[in-house]
């Protein structure tokens, strides 16, 4: 497994992958001494990030390789089709999956998602429209959601 440090808006970003595809995509709490020289097997995904944070890349296009049940990955799927620049909530996403009732599990699953943004769990909300747990920390949610808002809001100072 191949891996590598760079740097985000967000803070420092460590991706893994191999031929098989990306494993996974963490923000970390912690200065980390960046890689010199990016392995080739995530040149792609660092270019994307990059593009992403540079309001360049709406989608990402690359080959995904996260390990997680089967139904962490029937989750991570259903993240997927939520379109850049919206949200959608935990009871939602349940009804999307066909259960209701697994509301607590889908989030839990949410939660587990191991590819920061390129999944994009941070794009789930409460049903009343609260900014509820992220595991990247909730002012790292409010950004990418800011950031991925067509509105910008101006500035006034």
């Amino acid at each position: 497994m191949e891996e590598c440090i760079i740097k985000s808006p967000l803070g420092f970003t460590k991706v893994t992958g191999d031929i098989d595809g990306i494993a996974s995509v963490t923000v970390l709490n912690a200065e980390q001494k960046l890689t010199d020289i990016i392995p080739e097997v995530l040149e792609d995904c660092v270019f994307q990030l990059n593009q992403y944070f540079e309001g360049l890349r709406k989608q990402f296009s690359l080959k995904l390789n996260p390990q997680g049940t089967t139904f962490q990955k029937k989750v991570w799927d259903a993240l997927q089709t939520i379109p850049y620049g919206k949200t959608t909530s935990y009871l939602q996403l349940s009804k999307q999956l066909g259960d209701v009732k697994a509301i607590r599990a889908v989030a839990n699953a949410n939660g587990k998602n191991p590819l920061w943004i390129i999944i994009p769990c941070h794009r789930v909300i409460g049903s009343n429209g609260s900014l509820t747990g992220y595991a990247g920390g909730l002012h790292r949610k409010k950004w990418l959601i800011a950031h991925e808002n067509p509105y910008k809001q101006q500035s006034l100072f």
